[in-house]
């Protein structure tokens, strides 16, 4: 029994030394998996710890964009109600204080060649620079003209100022061409005087200052390289007045004015026009306009006193005149048009063709102290044709009669008729520029039957800005 006891403890012993060493293998690898697995807990750790410090700084940053946007978006409408509170530039021109400025005008270079049949004009005539029907001369022999100039170049500045919820807007206009040229002029230098064309302000329903007369519509004047075009034909005065412009609705307006008068006379021996300046009424003028697209129509009526008083001694007597005229546009883009004008009146001269003939005669000899009317016809006709978008031509014709009253001698070179025909090409390159050649025939007849032809040939430059 005792020998059986020690065999049992003794292998007992012996099986515990052999399991002890595998236990301990047991407990080290599990041991070692642990740490390994403790190990990337603790680096799993330490990456949600960067990623949630990183999370929290562009947390942080966004705020601080949406902050610093805030702040943007304030300035801005900040900036902006300060920049509304402004008046705006305006579109052109420029601005000091609330009146806006504009510039304007044109260069025109004219170069012309003409030859007269029946004389020679005098230097410095305003003729030989544009056509003057009355400058044509007569009962001479056939002679040629070279001139060239720039003095048509104009040049306007305008102004416009909020007042009262309208705005009061005034025009100055002045080119180079109508003053006397000076005395050896083209020697050098060629320097001209200003002359002034327009000076008026306007305010609502009113204009007031030098303005085309009321009684012209100068916007169917044709298409020229000449100063005008068919002079003797047209209504062409630009004159102090106060007008009113009443709208009546649909395209229509009424013009009414009072305008500065002027008796311009001849006595029954002396064809060269009396500026009397002895008026005592304005010049009444009223007008209807009708525009639409591609159509521009007018009737005009006016009545005038012609006064002639002269160390106690003259007369008056009653003037009056009605014109009518119209543009009518049409064809591809209303590049084509035809525009007509015709007057007719009585004691209304100074008002056709720069004065072609009197208003009336006036001889305290001859007359008895007596104004007698010259009647008067005058009209043009036009047709454009637009070739292209920037080549166009136009054809015009004018023409002009006095009527004298009969067993009233009048002297002999007193303006009796006018004619002219004119066609031209014209190229505008690029915009503003416009480059034309005109040829022109026209006539003249004076009271004792002497008649005048001239033949030109021009060619016009001009830019406009």
């Amino acid at each position: 029994m005792v020998r059986a006891g020690r065999s049992y403890w003794l292998a007992l012993l012996a099986a515990s030394a052999l399991v002890a060493p595998q236990t301990a293998s047991a407990q080290s690898a599990r041991e070692q998996a642990l740490e390994e697995r403790l190990a990337r807990l603790e680096a799993e750790m330490t990456a949600l710890r960067a990623d949630l410090v990183s999370a929290r700084d562009a947390q942080a940053q966004t705020a601080a964009a949406a902050t610093e946007a805030t702040a943007r978006s304030e300035e801005a409408v900040t900036r902006l109600a300060t920049l509304e509170s402004k008046p705006t530039a305006p579109a052109e021109g420029f601005r000091v204080g609330s009146t806006t400025f504009k510039l304007g005008g044109f260069v025109k270079a004219v170069a012309s060649a003409t030859r007269y049949d029946d004389g020679m004009l005098a230097g410095g005539s305003l003729g030989k620079e544009f056509y003057l029907p009355q400058q044509i001369p007569v009962g001479g022999t056939s002679t040629r003209d070279f001139m060239a100039n720039a003095r048509q170049t104009r040049l306007f500045f305008t102004s416009s100022t909020p007042v009262g919820g309208k705005d009061v807007k005034s025009h100055i206009e002045f080119d180079f061409a109508l003053a006397t040229a000076p005395a050896g002029a083209q020697r050098a230098t060629n320097a001209y005087t200003p002359t002034l064309r327009r000076a008026f302000l306007t305010f609502d329903r009113f204009l007031i200052g030098q303005e085309w007369t009321t009684f012209q519509n100068p916007a169917l004047l044709p298409e020229s390289t000449d100063f005008v075009g068919p002079l003797e034909g047209t209504v062409f005065v630009r004159q102090m007045m106060v007008q009113y412009r009443q709208p009546l609705g649909q395209g229509l307006d009424l013009y009414l004015a009072l305008e500065n008068p002027q008796t311009e006379t001849v006595n029954t021996t002396n064809a060269a026009l009396a500026d009397n300046d002895q008026d005592r009424v304005p010049d009444l003028v009223g007008k209807l306009v009708y525009k639409a697209a591609g159509l521009d129509l007018h009737l005009a009526g006016l009545v005038r006193q012609l006064s002639v008083h002269d160390g106690g001694n003259g007369d008056d007597a009653l003037g009056w005149g009605v014109s009518a005229g119209g543009r009518f546009a049409f064809g591809p883009d209303k590049r084509h048009d035809i525009r007509l004008s015709a007057t007719y009146g009585n004691g209304i001269g100074r008002y056709l063709g720069l004065g072609y003939a009197p208003d009336a005669l006036y001889d305290r000899g001859a007359l008895g102290n007596r104004l007698v009317n010259v009647g008067n016809f005058a009209g043009f006709a036009s047709l454009k044709l637009g070739w292209t978008a920037n080549v166009r031509s136009t054809f015009a014709a004018g023409y002009q009669h006095a009527d004298y009253p009969d067993r009233i001698t009048v002297p002999g070179l007193a303006n009796v008729s006018a004619y002219s025909l004119a066609a031209n090409l014209f190229w505008s390159p690029v915009k503003n520029l416009d480059i034309g050649i005109e040829v022109r025939h026209a006539g003249r007849e004076v009271a004792n039957g002497l008649k005048g032809q001239m033949d030109r040939v021009e060619m016009a430059a001009k830019y406009t800005f």
